[in-house]
This record gives C-alpha cells, sequence and structure tokens, in this order.
C-alpha cells in the first residue's frame, strides 16, 4: 500500500474500527452510555476480557470516555465521545449500503466460489 493510502481518511476510519466487536460496542454506546455490564448483555457472544480489551482500544483512541463515579462499589460509565459519535453517523451510511447491496454482494461471492 502506498504512503498515500495508508494516510487517507478511509483507512484512518477502518483501523478505528478492526476488530470483531468494536462496531457492536460503538453502536450500543450510540443508543446510551453504558455500565460495563450492560454492554455485556447487549453483547452477549463476547467475553469480558475481550469487551475490556475493545473498550480500551477505543479509549485509547478517542471513541470511547469512561467516567468513573466516587461511589462504592465504584460506578463506571462509558459513552461515546464526540468524535465516536461522528464515527456513528459515518458508519450509519455504509450499514445502509450493506442493507441494501449486502444480498448481491453475498450472491457474487458464493458464485465466484464455487467457479473457483
Amino acid at each position: 500500500m502506498t504512503d498515500a493510502m495508508e494516510n487517507c481518511g478511509f483507512m484512518t476510519a477502518l483501523r478505528a474500527i478492526e476488530g470483531k466487536w468494536k462496531v457492536d460496542i460503538l453502536c450500543e454506546l450510540g443508543k446510551a452510555a453504558r455500565r460495563f455490564g450492560r454492554l455485556r448483555q447487549a453483547i452477549p457472544e463476547i467475553s469480558e476480557k475481550m469487551l475490556a480489551q475493545q473498550l480500551r482500544e477505543l479509549e485509547a483512541d478517542g471513541l470511547v470516555a469512561r467516567t468513573t463515579y466516587a461511589e462504592i462499589p465504584p460506578k463506571v460509565v462509558y459513552s461515546l465521545t464526540e468524535r465516536g459519535a461522528a464515527l456513528n453517523v459515518a458508519a450509519e451510511a455504509l450499514c445502509q449500503w450493506g442493507e441494501r447491496f449486502g444480498e448481491d454482494a453475498r450472491q457474487v461471492e458464493a458464485r465466484a466460489v464455487a467457479a473457483g
């Protein structure tokens, strides 16, 4: 890949959401700020370890904010940052594209595999 391609905005966005669960997490947090347990319930297929890892990465990338409240036991709430919310808006267009053309793409892929 050329430097121009590596540094284009689309590649930057793809790197921010790479990982099996990041899009799911961003979508859930786009609905409402959530505590860890609620996120885990909303995405039952993800392990606690993976959820914690993905949240740390999203926080490091500035897409998710982690707010700790001084309570006993401590209350931690995850929410989207402005940057994360903007990424969700951009991802919505990709979701709509996938819904519109996804079946066509799967049929083309199936034909290629069968021919292959």
